[in-house]
């Protein structure tokens, strides 16, 4: 059973950055065989796709509000999982989810991902 932990949520004003975590642990096989991502909810909004991989793909998506500003990367040897943001907006404030889920092709939808972090909480102020 994969278990997902997220951390490096906080708050911070429009335009600066925050870098957020997610180690892993139980996955029965590398990283390269499961997608992973990070989603996030904002209030009364459905939960999004942020920034998602395939490793053994060579896959990457990106929302396209996101685009340019956050940057997903993987640390295989720590099995931990980055989301860089920057140039914040007020917009980005929301619950972040990191999910995991083992995969032959990108998974881009919520209902793709069986594993789930608890969420970290990033605000933005103007």
């Amino acid at each position: 059973q994969v278990q997902l932990v997220e951390s490096g949520g906080g708050s911070v004003q429009a335009g600066g950055s925050l870098r957020l975590s997610c180690v892993g642990s139980g996955y029965t096989y590398s990283l390269s065989s499961y997608c992973l991502g990070w989603f996030r909810q904002a209030p009364g909004k459905e939960r999004e796709g942020v920034a998602l991989m395939y490793i053994g793909g060579g896959s990457t998506y990106y929302a396209g509000s996101v685009k340019g500003r956050f940057t997903i990367s993987p640390d295989n040897a720590k099995n931990t999982l980055y989301l860089q943001m920057n140039s914040l907006k007020p917009e980005d404030t929301a619950i972040y989810y990191c999910a995991a889920n083992q995969c032959t092709t990108l998974l881009t939808t919520r209902w793709q991902y069986n594993f789930w972090g608890q969420g970290t909480q990033v605000t933005v102020s103007s």
